[in-house]
């Protein structure tokens, strides 16, 4: 099994862009935690994270073939993005939607996701970890296809 995570923009800057929300662990301590807890797991993760709404597209679309799943944080692009989500539903990939802060208890422009409609799980405000409950629930989902 493959998987892909994307993380969308600002993401890179984990660790300095509002802790209060994102907490203190940077984009290189994400990518440890996940590699770490697919490798235990015997599957392969790929983790890719763009500013930039076309190149998150362009990933989402390389991934027919590529992986078996998609766990995918759209960051700020969540709240605006058609075209990720017109993405994701070409490809029809099982997807898993994750965010780090609760974006239901943040300002009221959070609490509207585009993407959520092609996901089969939403994790959000559980942190770092919230990731690997989200490759979990993927993983499971995967399985029982």
């Amino acid at each position: 099994m493959h998987l892909l995570v994307l993380n969308g923009p600002n993401l890179n800057l984990l660790g300095l862009r509002e802790p209060e929300h994102y907490g203190s662990r940077t984009y290189d301590d994400l990518v440890a935690l996940i590699e770490h807890h697919c490798a235990q797991k015997g599957i392969a993760v790929t983790c890719r994270q763009s500013n930039h709404e076309g190149v998150l597209v362009e990933l989402i679309q390389e991934a027919i073939g590529r992986y078996d799943g998609i766990v995918i944080n759209p960051a700020a692009y969540t709240h605006t993005s058609i075209a990720l989500l017109d993405a994701l539903k070409a490809v029809g990939l099982p997807t898993v939607e994750v965010h780090i802060s609760d974006p239901d208890t943040r300002e009221d422009f959070r609490r509207i996701s585009y993407v959520r409609s092609a996901c089969l799980a939403t994790v959000k405000g559980k942190g770092l970890e919230g990731y690997l409950e989200a490759v979990d629930i993927l993983v499971e989902a995967i399985a029982a296809l």
